[in-house]
């Protein structure tokens, strides 16, 4: 199986994601650099609070202080005044390096507040604007891909009854076979080309949920197209490709998600109808940024999500079905697909693994 970390989605039609041209978003500027670390109030604060305290222990010890005679504990008695003196001005400057340090740590939450507002509202207004651009793209590209995979299965069908193309033979010398075998037809009962299609293998199974690896992929692209005349599959696949066209609005791509492993005792476990904590290894992404616009997203955004509720109902259903004729390997390594990963996310956000 090809490496993950340098693929891409790809559309219905076979063709490589239109997302996987800029992968990543632009630098946004609402990001601003923290400012320079000059003397700020608290500083100066800091240093008339010194200086006071400096200049009154010296008026104290030169001016007021009674004058005595050297006694035997005198030197003691001169490091306890020495510290007496320092110490009050040590707190304060710790004091003062403590409230700077909460400063520039309130000004970095906002900043990144700022950049996350900033990435989240450019989301929506691209979401919003290019909506009904990208809709359209995918109804045609799915059309033309219905349209070749009808074409496809029209060919077969004339290779495998070539008698229906041949003349029919005279009405005066018919035999009873073949007769029969042609008024089969008149019944709309024939044998479709779906009905005759070879099972789908858990190899291209799993090549069809990772997506081809690149443009020249062709062994994903052949095994997508397998997939996509199973109907179960079809439907996982399409789900998918919705969810991760998506979450690349946002920048999240699953070549970047690097999710602990789970054990496939653990995927059977949910396969077997388990939830919530039994089966949280499962939720395996950690990636903050990613969680934290996922979960954003799927507030603020209906259309996203409900196209992750359903993906997620999908992949539910065709994983059970997998999981029972599935090997270990073959779980672990559909468990590493990009179709796995965003279930992984999504199951997050949705409370899944809770």
């Amino acid at each position: 199986m090809a490496d993950p970390n340098n693929a891409s989605p790809v559309n219905r039609d076979g063709g490589a994601h239109p997302t996987d041209a800029r992968r990543r978003p632009a630098p946004l500027g609402v990001y601003d650099r923290p400012r320079g670390n000059g003397i700020s109030e608290i500083e100066i604060i800091a240093i008339a609070l010194s200086v006071l305290w400096l200049l009154g222990a010296l008026v104290f010890f030169v001016f007021l202080a009674p004058d005595g005679s050297e006694e035997p504990g005198g030197r003691l008695q001169a490091v306890m005044t020495l510290l007496a003196v320092i110490l009050p001005v040590g707190m304060i400057w710790v004091g003062a390096m403590a409230l700077r340090a909460s400063r520039v740590v309130r000004e970095e939450s906002q900043r990144l507040q700022s950049a996350i507002s900033a990435i989240r509202h450019g989301s929506d207004g691209q979401q919003q604007g290019n909506r009904n651009g990208v809709e359209q793209n995918l109804s045609r590209k799915l059309d033309e891909l219905i349209a070749s995979v009808r074409k496809t299965e029209n060919a077969l069908a004339a290779l495998r009854t070539p008698h229906e193309e041949a003349p029919r033979p005279a009405p005066a010398a018919p035999t009873p076979q073949p007769a029969a075998a042609e008024d089969q037809p008149a019944l709309a009962l024939d044998t479709q080309t779906s009905d005759t299609t070879a099972p789908l293998s858990a190899e291209d199974f799993i090549r069809a949920l990772n997506f081809p690896e690149t443009a020249e992929d062709q062994a994903g692209f052949n095994a997508l197209r397998r997939a996509l005349k199973d109907r179960s599959a079809a439907q996982l696949v399409q789900a998918a490709q919705d969810v991760l066209t998506l979450l690349s609005q946002d920048g999240i791509y699953m070549d970047d998600l690097r999710p602990d492993r789970a054990r496939p005792e653990v995927w059977r476990q949910f396969a077997n109808g388990a939830r919530g904590r039994t089966i949280a290894p499962l939720g395996g992404i950690r990636d903050r940024s990613s969680l934290a616009l996922a979960n954003a997203r799927m507030r603020q955004d209906p259309i996203f999500r409900d196209a992750a509720h359903h993906f997620l109902r999908r992949f539910d259903r065709t994983f059970a079905e997998f999981e029972k004729q599935a090997t270990d390997a073959e779980i672990s390594t559909l468990a590493d697909t990009r179709t796995a990963r965003a279930f992984m996310l999504l199951g997050r956000c949705a409370g899944t693994f809770d």
